[in-house]
């Protein structure tokens, strides 16, 4: 799920960095020039899925070092689909949040995860609207998704939107999702 909102929120939260990755480095060197609030009006950016994954592979493992394995993004036309193994008691542990006894035996252990989300975005503002969520194959809706969302999601990532606008960078009128790369369009 990280993996989802590092995409999102790339533009308002991306951290320079000295990746040896060259796909890394690309997106990177992208998303500061949009937070320099130098670009062009009305230019766009490109980020391939390739370039992404790279970054938000690295933007994962070091956000939650420990309870994911092998994230990966897919993108479509308007969407978005995260999918990772994770082991949410492990990532808890990672971030030294307490989970009970109880919770503790139901959650450990790998479990395949995939996410799936609808994203919206105009006029500077954008929407991540979650259409499934399938955990060891099973889908999560529901309560059971309010449950998830509120004790993994949440207390890693307060500042989280979900089904719910928020701003983009300043300088960001839009992103286009496509099957294999998201636009970002600069603001005439």
């Amino acid at each position: 799920m990280r993996k989802l909102i590092a995409f999102v929120s790339l533009l308002a939260f991306a951290a320079p960095s000295q990746s040896p990755n060259p796909l890394v480095r690309s997106a990177q060197r992208k998303l500061d020039e949009i937070r320099s609030n130098k670009p062009k009006p009305g230019s766009v950016y490109v980020f391939t899925v390739a370039e992404l994954n790279a970054w938000g592979r690295e933007e994962a493992f070091a956000l939650v070092p420990e309870g994911i394995r092998s994230p990966k993004l897919e993108l479509g036309n308007g969407t978005a689909s995260v999918f990772m193994y994770i082991d949410f008691l492990k990532v808890r542990k990672g971030k030294k949040l307490e989970t009970g006894w109880l919770l503790s035996r139901l959650l450990q252990g790998e479990r395949p995860l995939r996410v799936r989300a609808e994203i919206n975005s105009a006029n500077g503002h954008a929407t991540v609207h979650l259409t499934s969520v399938m955990l060891s194959g099973v889908p999560i809706s529901g309560s059971s998704l309010d449950f998830l969302v509120d004790t993994f999601l949440r207390p890693l990532f307060p500042d989280a939107k979900i089904n719910q606008p928020f701003e983009l960078h300043d300088n960001v009128d839009h992103i286009e999702v496509l099957p294999n790369e998201a636009r970002v369009v600069i603001k005439k």
